[in-house]
C-alpha cells in the first residue's frame, strides 16, 4: 500500500513540477507534503527519493529535498544533448511514420494554431508536448523516445519559461511548420536538422532565454 501511495505521489508531483506549479528551488518538506495527502512521511519519502533518481528532485544536506535546479553549464549541456536526440527522432520518424502518424502530427501542429496566435501559453505548451510525442512515436525507437521524455521532462520548467519570451510561440510555431513539411516529405537529414537547431543552445533566442532567468532560479556552476 505504502509504494503504490508512493507511485501516485510521485506522479503528482512531477507533473506539478514538469507544468511550473512547483518552480525549481522549491522546497519539498516531508511534514508539509504528508499532511497536504493525508498520508504518513513513509510514501512521502519514497516518492521524493523516486523524483530524485529521475533528476526532478535533489537531496540537499540540512535542507532536504528541493526542486532541482541546474547550474549554466550543466543546462547548456542537457539543452545540447536534447538538441541531438530530439534530431535523432525527427530523423527516424521522416523514415519510419505511418499515414496515421503523420496525420497525428498534422493535427497537434493544427492544435497549436490558434495558441501561438492569441499567445495562449499554457495552450501552447500543451499542444507542443503533442507535437514532439508525435514524433517521438513516429520515430518506432521506445529506448530513444524514452530517454528524449525523461531528458524533456527535466527541462520541463525552463522550456515553459523559454516559450515566454517575446515572440517565441509565434517563431516555434514556424518552426514547427517547417518540421513537419520535412518529416512529410521524408527528408530525413532536414527533419533533423531542424530539430536539433529547433532545441539547440547555439541560438541567440537561447541566449536571450539565459538572460532572462531570475538570478535565484540557475545556479552558478562551480
Amino acid at each position: 500500500m505504502s509504494s503504490k501511495r508512493a507511485s501516485t505521489l510521485k506522479e503528482t508531483l512531477e507533473q506539478e513540477i514538469v507544468t511550473g506549479q512547483l518552480a525549481p528551488g522549491t522546497r519539498l518538506e516531508e511534514m508539509g507534503l504528508a499532511d497536504r495527502f493525508g498520508v504518513s512521511r513513509t510514501p512521502v519519502r519514497e516518492a521524493l527519493n523516486q523524483l530524485a533518481s529521475i533528476g526532478l528532485v535533489e537531496m540537499r544536506p540540512r535542507r532536504g529535498a528541493v526542486v532541482a535546479s541546474f547550474g549554466l553549464k550543466q543546462m547548456m549541456e542537457m539543452f545540447e544533448v536534447m538538441a541531438e536526440l530530439e534530431g535523432m527522432c525527427g530523423q527516424l520518424a521522416a523514415r519510419r511514420m505511418s499515414g496515421d502518424d503523420r496525420q497525428k502530427l498534422k493535427d497537434c501542429h493544427e492544435q497549436a494554431r490558434s495558441f501561438a496566435e492569441t499567445e495562449d501559453h499554457d495552450g501552447y505548451y500543451d499542444a507542443n508536448v503533442c507535437f514532439h510525442e508525435a514524433i517521438y512515436h513516429g520515430s518506432r525507437n521506445t529506448f530513444l523516445a524514452d530517454q528524449t521524455r525523461q531528458l524533456r521532462n527535466r527541462l520541463a520548467p525552463y522550456r515553459r519559461l523559454q516559450l515566454r519570451q517575446r515572440q517565441r510561440l509565434a517563431e516555434s510555431f514556424s518552426e514547427h511548420g517547417e518540421i513537419l513539411d520535412a518529416i512529410l516529405a521524408g527528408d530525413e537529414a532536414r527533419a533533423k536538422q531542424l530539430l536539433s537547431e529547433h532545441v539547440t543552445v547555439q541560438s541567440g533566442s537561447f541566449t536571450d532565454f539565459i538572460a532572462t532567468l531570475p538570478t535565484d532560479l540557475v545556479r552558478s556552476s562551480a
